[in-house]
């Protein structure tokens, strides 16, 4: 494995870090006071083509592999998570499971305007009722005249509600096999009758990214509309969950990243005592951890990116770097917040963002408890 990112990767790397931080850094604040997602920046990430970075140029993506989608993230969320998880979402959970398991006319027909950011596409998974156990799904979808009628509701569904919104992924059980639950995706463009959608808000974190609750009555969508081979809902799940992990662990590097850099810059800028508070000696080990720390993250989460580059197996390592980079940001922003004092405290500091919001990298896309569960599992703990 190559350690070292190649010449594009570095240059996305600086490009993207210049549009943070020019572009999102100085309305990062007053987005998240308002809870109000921004169509201007996200148009304007969408021009730098932060959407379909992984998808070829055929269908209007960047044609990149995966380790520069997840550096496109990290970059975003060292400066705010809100943003990032406009991208990830985009990506990892709205174009993925098109681009992976859809038809030609699916992809012809969707992934050219979800990757110019024209629209933007969601991932119906999560239920009031059913989280990690997507078998307690209670949203059903029966064949009528050729056409699916669907019924449920979904919740916590990241770029569903907003006007660029344009189709949802939604996981829907469609029969039975056996004493089992057959499970499928099916594709619901935004506006169908029946499908309504409403903006959850007073959220503690990600305040500034669009977040849903989606309600499905006795929508109609035609039957063409279902995603790969009917039954095969489950495994589409489990597979857009890994690479998504992946996201989500390059938003807790980057969240890591960020909080880290606010936290020497102060403790460089602050003086008590006649010194610099970063040179007592209390903070110079709690920074010289945090930067141990998102080394190893790092170094995790690029591993895990190499192998699903190479097409091996990365579902394990995925977990782990889920897992570790979330855990890891969660112990930076505790000691980077303990860095600033009273003033971490407060609203108009970076870092209170940064402190609230990584919480949600332990919860989302499977919380801290499964992570461990799929990775016992990977590693044989159970027969």
């Amino acid at each position: 494995m190559d350690f070292w990112l190649n010449n594009e990767q570095k240059m996305l790397r600086y490009n993207i870090r210049e549009f943070a931080e020019k572009e999102i850094a100085p309305l990062a604040l007053e987005l998240d006071e308002k809870e109000e997602f921004s169509y201007d920046i996200t148009r304007k990430m969408a021009d730098l083509g932060l959407f379909g970075i992984y998808v070829p140029n055929e269908y209007g993506g960047a044609g990149m592999d995966y380790l520069s989608y997840i550096v496109a993230v990290e970059e975003i969320c060292r400066v705010d998570g809100s943003h990032g998880a406009t991208v990830a979402a985009a990506n990892s959970l709205g174009i993925g499971p098109i681009y992976y398991y859809g038809s030609k006319k699916q992809k012809d027909q969707w992934l050219p305007r979800l990757c110019k950011g024209e629209i933007l596409a969601s991932f119906g998974l999560t239920e009031p009722d059913a989280g990690s156990d997507a078998g307690a799904s209670k949203t059903n979808a029966t064949l009528d005249n050729g056409q699916w009628v669907i019924n449920g509701s979904k919740i916590f569904i990241t770029n569903s509600t907003n006007k660029m919104a344009g189709v949802c992924t939604v996981q829907a059980t469609t029969g039975t096999k056996g004493q089992k639950k057959e499970v499928s995706c099916i594709l619901v463009p935004n506006g169908t009758p029946g499908f309504v959608t409403k903006k959850m808000t007073k959220k503690m974190m990600w305040r500034a990214s669009d977040t849903g609750e989606l309600y499905f009555d006795d929508c109609r969508v035609p039957e063409e509309n279902l995603l790969g081979a009917r039954g095969e809902g489950f495994h589409q799940m489990l597979q857009t969950l890994d690479n998504g992990r992946l996201a989500i662990a390059a938003m807790g590097l980057g969240g890591a990243q960020g909080a880290y850099e606010l936290a020497l810059k102060y403790g460089k800028e602050r003086k008590q005592f006649g010194k610099t508070i970063a040179s007592f000696q209390v903070n110079a080990f709690k920074l010289a951890d945090m930067a141990t720390e998102i080394e190893a993250a790092r170094n995790l989460l690029y591993k895990a990116c190499y192998l699903k580059d190479q097409g091996k197996a990365f579902g394990k390592e995925a977990a782990m770097a889920k897992l570790y980079c979330s855990e890891v940001m969660g112990r930076v922003v505790n000691e980077a917040v303990q860095i600033h004092g009273g003033y971490g405290l407060m609203k108009e500091y970076n870092v209170e963002r940064f402190f609230r919001d990584y919480k949600l990298l332990t919860i989302g896309e499977g919380t801290s408890e499964i992570q461990r569960l799929v990775i016992s599992r990977q590693i044989g703990c159970y027969s």
